[in-house]
């Protein structure tokens, strides 16, 4: 093989369009453009979603739902996540994440009781659900609202 006879793959590359250069093209005349009308004319471009004065789709939909911008957002685990952790840890929003159960330390957990807790732990968090607590003072641990 030589540099002359490398080829591109077939499919690969098309040949571009020639438009207004005769009949015979295939695309002469108008150009591919039709007769007359906005579209027609040079730098016709309309906005996306414009439907000719018809109000538009995006606008005939109602809108939906509600955005509380004043909403708090907490994170959420499970009693199970604190399996984790060894016997006698002090478990908070770092350790949390340095374990990598959490990604963010700075906004609010509250720890809910889906799952088993074996070990005893001091919890330090700012909320648990009420199966929560239990379940950690029942393994001999502490659950602390900080």
């Amino acid at each position: 093989m030589k540099l002359h006879e490398l080829s591109p793959a077939f499919g690969s590359t098309k040949e571009s369009k020639r438009i207004g250069r005769g009949h015979g093209s295939g695309n002469g005349k108008t150009a591919g453009k039709g007769h007359k009308g906005q579209k027609a004319r040079a730098g016709h471009g309309m906005r996306p979603g414009f439907e000719g004065g018809q109000m538009p789709l995006q606008r005939r939909i109602p809108k939906r739902g509600f955005n509380n911008i004043f909403a708090e957002e907490w994170l959420a685990i499970n009693v199970s996540a604190l399996e984790a952790f060894e016997d006698g840890a002090t478990v908070d929003a770092a350790a949390l994440q340095t374990k990598g159960i959490i990604k963010k330390a700075d906004m609010p957990v509250k720890v809910l009781g889906n799952g088993k807790l074996t070990k005893k732990l001091t919890v330090n968090l700012n909320a648990f659900s009420a199966s929560a607590a239990e379940k950690i003072n029942a393994a001999g641990g502490k659950a602390e609202v900080i």
